[in-house]
């Protein structure tokens, strides 16, 4: 999905709004969504507008950013058919995903508040349902996806949807207890089951020699998530009458809470620190670990430690450049650590993934995430909001690569240089960008009751290098409404001086400056999900549906044109090809069995060189021993979505043949049948 230039024409607003109650316009221009999404977007803009909240500021890259994120959450989007949608962490496959279906649970709680944004509810719903019923919360890594599930609830309000798992995740729960210290009262991990590996604790545990696995300790992160997840479960328990287990699980996290406090906090270090969980020769069980890492605010970003000045000046860490506040992002560790930066694993002469104190956008935004709860529920003189703003723009400037949007895994704090950069590493998506927008700088904070409350966390003073003039968020779906939060500094943008929040178009609530809002706010029962199902999806080469091809049928390009996976990017190569200099060929999909069909898509790479869209093509379907037309495309899009139907038809195999552009190669990302 390429980006669109930095700048849309102002002639994308449209020139209407409705004043509350009179139907009369109003002077608060809206953002034409088509337009917008055209321009972002190109060929694939219509999934856009159906589905995400528009966004501009006077900030050029952060607007460039969101619709880039939004890409992003589009490209790792994978159709598993029957199974539904899931979120994938790496755009293609890696060793340790959970097979067939290349996911990883360590960022569910990220792709879920992300995906909660969306229009379509399908996205996060499917996901939810694959983590708690397809057995994908496997808990290879520790994670925080019942809290995630809890939050989808506060925007969407869907409860069936949201305690439908409540067993499942009771008894994901329970199987904690083989990672949890019942005299600590505290629950340990290995960092690498951290998705952290070579920290202070896993470092350190081998006298300094190595680090990717061992180190097993006692960790604010997982502590916070299972404090966190008890918390959703009492509060989806809540929901469904059940009043024991939702005082059970409570009791459970005030416990976690209580022990966190006491133990993993460090007068010291003012911070929350591992404790070591290993005895050797190297660390003492017990002991706390010798530095400040930046998981020390995992706590904030579930909202676990209680609101002092005490635990609140672990935050002035974050903002001293000689601590974990690098010049180009949060540190990981701070500097002071013995082994800070020390490279110790290689993919070849490639670097590999450590925490000893590269930049994570996984950290940065749970950090982010905490300060925004910091600065939204707790009394403090620590950070302000120049600082969210300033470490999100950081943090904004780190998806850039040689000027053009891609973001990698982790990056050096002294030069904001990717150091991983494989080729598994392009467009990661182990981090949020868009939830951090909605809910930390425009302020929506999601809640449980009928309020609706505005917070803006961008900075109030017109001399801060990150003030912005003007921001709009338009048509958030919330709580079965579209709300739209405007601001503008002076008037010049949108014809009126202030911040106005409307919901479904009707004015609802202004101030002349960036303040808090709070207005009732009448819910709607969200619309039903629409769940069509990919009848050609391949997980596993060996089984039906499988896909052949007339010429460069390589197995795996084959397969990638049936493997549920949609992305344009190119930077990674994605589907089947037959070759240039061809002219025709034709690509089929082998159902096992006669299977009734109606509609197909078929999605295609281009590159303004090599690679073309076909001139045109035809689906034939293999009914009475013989191929019959049912469809013909005359003009096919290029990277986007070609949607064709037709009168149903059981065939037993579908193809598609492809006359292509003259001098041209073409790429087939994915052929979908429905």
């Amino acid at each position: 999905m390429r980006m669109a230039g930095l700048c849309l024409a102002a002639a994308l607003l449209a020139t209407t709004a409705l004043s509350p109650g009179t139907g009369r316009t109003a002077p608060s221009p809206r953002l034409d969504a088509h337009a917008v999404a055209t321009a972002r977007f190109g060929a694939d803009a219509a999934w856009y507008e159906d589905n995400i909240p528009l966004f501009e500021s006077s900030d050029q890259r952060l607007d460039e950013i969101y619709y880039y994120r939004w890409s992003v959450f589009r490209a790792h989007q994978r159709d598993l058919g029957p199974r539904g949608y899931i979120t994938t962490e790496f755009l293609d496959d890696v060793g340790w995903q959970r097979w067939p279906y290349a996911s990883l649970n360590d960022a569910t709680g990220f792709h879920i508040l992300e995906g909660r944004w969306l229009r379509d509810r399908r996205y996060a719903g499917d996901y939810i349902d694959f983590m708690y019923e397809g057995g994908g919360n496997d808990r290879h890594f520790a994670e925080a996806i019942a809290d995630a599930t809890w939050a989808r609830y506060l925007v969407d309000g869907d409860q069936a949807s949201a305690t439908r798992h409540l067993a499942a995740m009771k008894h994901i729960y329970a199987l904690w207890d083989d990672h949890y210290d019942f005299d600590k009262k505290l629950y340990w991990i290995e960092p690498l089951l951290d998705a952290t590996e070579y920290t202070i604790s896993s470092i350190d545990a081998s006298g300094g020699k190595d680090g990717f696995t061992g180190g097993h300790a006692f960790r604010p992160s997982i502590n916070s998530y299972m404090y966190a997840n008890a918390k959703a479960i009492g509060r989806l328990s809540a929901l469904t009458g059940d009043t024991a287990a939702a005082a059970d699980y409570e009791a459970r996290a005030q416990s976690l809470k209580t022990r966190v406090q006491k133990s993993l906090w460090n007068d010291g270090f003012a911070h929350f620190v591992d404790r070591h969980r290993i005895n050797n020769d190297h660390v003492k069980y017990w002991d706390p670990i010798r530095g400040r890492e930046l998981v020390g605010y995992v706590p904030w970003t579930f909202g676990l430690p209680d609101d002092t000045p005490a635990y609140a000046q672990a935050w002035k860490h974050a903002v001293d450049p000689d601590e974990l506040a690098g010049p180009f992002g949060l540190r990981t560790v701070e500097p002071s650590y013995e082994y800070y930066m020390r490279q110790y694993r290689y993919e070849g002469t490639a670097p590999e993934c450590q925490w000893n104190g590269p930049v994570w956008p996984f950290q940065t935004t749970q950090v982010l995430t905490g300060l925004a709860n910091l600065l939204n529920d707790y009394r403090q003189d620590v950070v302000a909001r120049a600082d969210y703003a300033r470490l999100l723009a950081q943090y904004t400037a780190l998806h850039y690569q040689d000027g053009k949007p891609d973001l990698e895994e982790d990056y050096d704090p002294a030069t904001g240089k990717p150091i991983v950069g494989l080729a598994r590493s392009h467009h990661y998506n182990h981090s949020d960008y868009v939830d951090l927008v909605i809910t930390g700088l425009v302020g929506l904070r999601p809640r449980a009751d009928d309020v609706l409350e505005v917070n803006p966390l961008a900075p109030t003073d017109p001399a801060d290098p990150h003030f912005l003039k003007y921001f709009r968020l338009q048509d958030v779906a919330y709580h079965g409404r579209l709300v739209t939060i405007a601001w503008d500094a002076d008037g010049a943008r949108y014809g009126r001086q202030g911040l106005v929040v409307s919901v479904d178009g009707q004015e609802v609530a202004t101030s002349p400056t960036l303040a808090r809002l709070t207005v009732p706010l009448a819910r709607k029962a969200p619309a039903p999900i629409a769940r069509p199902i990919d009848l050609a999806v391949n997980l596993v080469r060996s089984d039906y549906p499988r896909g052949a091809a007339s010429s460069g049928a390589d197995p795996k390009t084959v397969h990638q044109a049936l493997d549920g996976r949609v992305w344009f990017f190119p930077e990674m190569a994605n589907g089947w090809s037959p070759g240039a200099g061809i002219g025709k060929a034709w690509f089929e999909v082998d159902f096992g069995k006669p299977t009734p069909v109606t509609a197909a898509e078929l999605s295609f790479f281009a590159d303004d060189k090599a690679l073309a869209a076909p001139a045109r093509y035809r689906l034939e379907a293999w009914k009475d021993g013989k191929w019959v037309e049912v469809a013909k495309v005359a003009t096919p899009l290029a990277n986007g979505v070609d949607r064709t139907t037709w009168g149903p038809v059981t065939a037993g195999k579908l193809r598609a043949v492809f006359d292509l552009a003259p001098g041209k190669d073409m790429r087939l990302v994915e052929m979908k049948v429905f």
